[in-house]
């Protein structure tokens, strides 16, 4: 593999494993995911929920 595609390894020199990789991985799609959930929570509550069955 070329440089390009690997990632170069900072701080102490240990590349991660790759469990490390997939937790850290996870923390920020579950830190992402929470944030559009207060986002989408905040824009309902401003306008309104339309329920399915309402819509259309």
């Amino acid at each position: 593999m070329s440089e390009e595609t690997v990632p170069q390894q900072g701080g102490t020199g240990q590349p991660k494993g790759l469990l490390q990789q997939m937790e850290e991985l996870m923390a920020a799609l579950n830190a992402d995911l929470s944030a559009l959930d207060a986002d989408l929570q905040a824009a309902g509550s401003d306008r309104g929920v339309v329920e399915e069955g309402q819509a259309g």
